[in-house]
């Protein structure tokens, strides 16, 4: 047995662990256990370092998740979008693969909470059915590994999923969407990048919230993996009492820089039942985004995203610096709020400029989308 899977065997991961070891009430503790799975490995609750901390508020369950907020248990509609059971196919080009139901520390924030942990909706039964849905749609270059987190499989598992979709011609880029580096770094082992190196280009998107989480040991594994010609992103969440604040947000991604990792996603916090008092006000996260470029390396910077409620896919946001315009001037405004003046090419006369929109035009009488949560309090 490798030393990250004798790890998870000493998670807290009970309703029983609940009122040992945090003092929880019995009834309560047992609620929240059946609401959604508990598991906090050892090394990311060394993490915590008081109660009601941004990493105790990530993993530690709260009475809040009990109650009744009116927010749906699929805010993105995958499953509306799931072809076979463990495929979301949302946008042209790429498709999510949902590799297992585990994860090693599960998030009170989880998007996929309704699945995650539940071995009965995502399932190794269904990886062949995945596998063969990928190799049927031609259109399909790009493949995300999910679940649960797909680095909870073995090696030799693993190895087998990620050599089934390396041998569909069709397929260019395999990504691992895993929460490893951050939650339970002693998995990113020589031994798994080195398999992992057989079937490039691999890139790893990972999971980074807080610089409490830029930890020693969370430096060697993402540099394993960089080491090993893997790229790695993150997709950090934004949060209310963990990283809703500049100063932390300028902290984490430049920690993240210099363990080679890129910040890639801020993401708005999805409307999940059970997770409303994550959420933020959309303006915290432009006002830090404001804050952050400019102010560090534009490598650092994330995009600012939120997922569209009902299935409509990532819609990035963006501080407004156009603030008009004047003739054939844009007016604009810099990080330092200071204006400038920048004069626009004009288009020549009988010439037509080609467009985004004369490219990919709409359909005609499309019909707009409007999304409304049920009077969800912030």
């Amino acid at each position: 047995m490798e030393l990250w899977q004798e790890m998870l065997r000493r998670s807290v991961d009970s309703g029983k662990d609940l009122v040992e070891r945090f003092g929880f009430d019995k009834d309560l503790a047992e609620r929240l256990n059946k609401l959604f799975h508990i598991r906090i490995n050892p090394y990311y609750l060394s993490l915590i370092r008081y109660p009601g901390d941004p990493i105790w508020l990530q993993c530690i369950p709260d009475e809040q998740e009990l109650q009744e907020d009116g927010l749906p248990e699929d805010p993105l509609a995958e499953d509306s979008h799931s072809p076979v059971p463990s495929i979301v196919h949302r946008y042209p080009d790429r498709v999510l693969f949902l590799t297992t139901s585990q994860c090693s520390m599960y998030c009170r924030f989880c998007t996929r909470k309704r699945k995650v942990g539940d071995s009965s909706k995502i399932n190794m039964k269904y990886i062949q059915g995945g596998i063969d849905y990928i190799a049927s749609r031609p259109e399909v270059r790009d493949v995300i590994m999910s679940g649960g987190d797909p680095l909870m499989l073995t090696d030799f598992m693993l190895e087998r999923i990620i050599a089934g979709l390396r041998a569909i011609p069709h397929v260019e880029i395999i990504r691992l969407g895993t929460k490893m580096p951050c939650v339970l770094p002693q998995r990113i082992t020589p031994k798994l990048v080195r398999m992992l190196k057989k079937y490039h280009p691999i890139y790893v998107n990972t999971h980074f919230n807080h610089p409490w989480e830029c930890t020693p040991e969370a430096k060697r594994a993402c540099e394993l993996l960089a080491d090993g010609g893997i790229p790695v992103g993150n997709q950090a969440v934004l949060m209310k009492g963990v990283n809703d604040n500049a100063d932390v947000m300028l902290e984490l991604v430049r920690k993240l820089l210099v363990m080679r990792v890129r910040p890639y996603y801020l993401y708005q916090a999805d409307i999940t039942k059970g997770a409303n008092h994550f959420r933020t006000p959309v303006s915290v996260g432009l006002e830090i985004m404001d804050k952050l470029r400019g102010h560090t390396s534009g490598l650092a910077i994330p995009h600012f995203v939120i997922d569209a409620p009902g299935g409509g896919g990532k819609i990035p946001l963006l501080p407004q610096y156009v603030l008009g315009r004047n003739g054939n001037q844009v007016i604009l405004r810099n990080y330092k709020y200071d204006i400038y003046v920048y004069p626009d090419v004009e288009e020549e006369p009988g010439v037509e400029t080609p467009t985004v929109e004369k490219k990919f035009t709409r359909k005609k009488s499309r019909p707009v989308k409007i999304y409304e949560p049920d009077k969800a309090k912030v």
